[in-house]
């Protein structure tokens, strides 16, 4: 088992390779590792999330919950990707979504007061800080344009360029959620798009 930890350890570490190896040294004391079982959550709406989770292995999907009762999905995380609620995570806030292992996953963990004093002590970590805020803010800005001047159908081809090695891993329940369409339309949509 001790063999898997480090395994798992020095890919995460590899993130901060660019920086110069004093950040990898100072930050590798203080990880952790979490396996987490299919279903169960990585952070619950109301929580605040106190380490930044890298996914090594597996799928999240991060969701809330409308008035209406309805789980609206937000977003997929896979291997090699940040999973948090990144906006609530740098103010140390509850967060608002729900994030939940689609398939088992190994999350490598790194605690928000070691990030910020990683900052600190070292310049060079800041920019890693600044890439992973960009990503985020991409993400969650091409989400919203979507919706603006997308179609539904447009959406799904969108989501099929971009990420088709997840639709064998993603149920058709949660990429509709995902898309903001009924599931009945998606599968119409595929059904159109197959003929074609």
């Amino acid at each position: 088992m001790k063999k898997e930890v480090e395994k798992y350890i020095q890919v995460y570490l590899r993130q901060f390779s660019h920086l110069g190896p004093e950040v990898a040294e100072f930050i590798q004391p203080y990880l952790s590792i979490r396996q987490i079982p299919k279903g169960e959550y990585y952070l619950s709406s109301g929580e605040i999330q106190h380490d930044m989770g890298f996914v090594y292995e597996g799928l999240c999907r991060r969701f809330f919950i409308n008035d209406k009762g309805n789980e609206i999905t937000t977003g997929f995380i896979q291997e090699n990707e940040y999973v948090t609620d990144y906006p609530a995570f740098i103010r140390q806030q509850p967060s608002k979504y729900h994030i939940q292992c689609l398939e088992p996953s190994i999350v490598v963990n790194l605690p928000y007061e070691v990030i910020q004093e990683s900052y600190r002590k070292f310049r060079q970590s800041e920019m890693q800080g600044r890439l992973i805020a960009e990503k985020v803010l991409t993400i969650l800005s091409d989400r919203v344009e979507s919706f603006l001047f997308l179609t539904a159908e447009e959406r799904y081809l969108n989501f099929l360029a971009n990420h088709e090695d997840l639709m064998n891993r993603v149920s058709l329940t949660h990429l509709a959620s995902f898309l903001g369409i009924e599931r009945q339309s998606l599968s119409r949509i595929r059904k159109r798009i197959a003929s074609k």
